[in-house]
């Protein structure tokens, strides 16, 4: 099994700052430039989710003070809204290290066992897609978790005999987009729980303000509040969008971001003023034009626009419903009056 890295805090290394990050296998590729840049050290860096911040930061001191772990944290909430930057950020301010982990790569209890035995006294374990993990794999963690203690079975049939192993405290930080998906006993051995929300663009305009300026991208207000706004109030997406509008400056504007190189750069990959992409306003154009604006089944849908009804319902979907563009009914998907009107208006 390949191994995970493990993270090592260090004042002189430099690491993103989006309000997000993906632990990676030692084997895979280094992490561009860009992304060590943009992610933040200390939770004091961090923008938006002040309330969670600030219920973490009475958690890291009450811990620091009586000079204990942690306890266990679980993150959720959709995809690039800081669930894996808080996993950094938080051994910072513990002042230890964190190894990293996905539930998809953890197979069976014996993937589990190299990252459980390598913790040390008051390290951070991070298992992303926690949702992931295979029910003899989470029944494994309960009593890692509670007891700090893991029994190994050594041997088969009739010779077989366990082995009792003590683990050093530790902290176990989970984070998932489908909390729903985690069995009761598992979630109820997380201390703390926290969600996280989307970011209002008042934040998302601070996030890309601070990281152009890293970067040495200069960008005016009304640019950056113009990404914000077309960033559906996810940092991954604004960081994404900064990116693209400085390879557009430099390329037709000569490096400098305004307004309307802004806006010309988001036109020219078919973001408009919503923050809907090509496949948003598909699924759209599809329930209005071919289902009458529905109701309509999500696998109609899937088949009339030739695509996965997955990636419908995980990746479109989640933001139409949130800007009130669509409605689910029993029957199915609805058009709402607002989706009428901003079609006529994109269009």
């Amino acid at each position: 099994m390949a191994r995970e890295t493990i993270y090592q805090s260090d004042p002189d290394e430099e690491r993103d700052n989006d309000g997000t990050h993906e632990g990676g296998l030692a084997d895979a590729p280094p992490k561009p430039a860009e992304d060590n840049k943009l992610r933040p050290k200390k939770i004091a860096e961090m923008v938006g989710q002040q309330d969670v911040i600030e219920r973490l930061r009475i958690a890291i001191d009450a811990a620091r003070r009586r000079g204990e772990p942690l306890g266990h944290i679980l993150f959720d909430g959709p995809p690039g809204l800081g669930k894996t930057t808080f996993a950094t950020v938080i051994p910072n301010e513990m002042e230890t290290v964190v190894q990293f982990a996905n539930g998809a790569g953890l197979k069976a209890p014996k993937d589990l066992i190299p990252y459980l035995t390598n913790v040390s006294e008051g390290s951070v374990l991070f298992i992303d897609e926690i949702h992931r993990l295979p029910s003899s794999v989470e029944e494994y963690l309960y009593t890692a978790m509670e007891d700090f203690r893991i029994d190994i079975v050594l041997g088969e049939g009739v010779s077989a005999r366990t082995l009792n192993l003590d683990l050093r405290p530790f902290t176990m930080i989970g984070a998932t987009t489908r909390a729903g998906m985690l069995s009761g006993p598992l979630r109820d051995r997380f201390q703390i729980r926290e969600h996280l929300g989307f970011y209002s663009v008042v934040d998302l305009c601070e996030i890309v303000c601070r990281n152009a300026k890293k970067l040495n991208i200069g960008i005016s207000v009304d640019a950056a509040t113009e990404v914000a706004q077309r960033s559906r109030g996810v940092p991954r997406i604004a960081n994404n969008r900064l990116l693209w509008i400085r390879d557009y400056a430099q390329s037709k504007a000569n490096g400098t971001i305004d307004l309307q190189v802004a806006q010309r750069a988001m036109d020219m990959i078919a973001v408009d003023s919503l923050g809907l992409d090509k496949q948003d306003r598909a699924y759209l154009q599809t329930l209005v034009r071919v289902f009458a604006g529905g109701p309509a089944g999500l696998e109609a849908i899937a088949h009339t626009m030739n695509c996965s009804s997955d990636t419908l319902e995980d990746e479109v979907e989640p933001f139409l419903l949130r800007y009130e563009l669509i409605v689910r009914t029993r029957r199915g998907r609805m058009a709402t009056p607002k989706a009428y009107e901003h079609l006529k208006t994109a269009s």
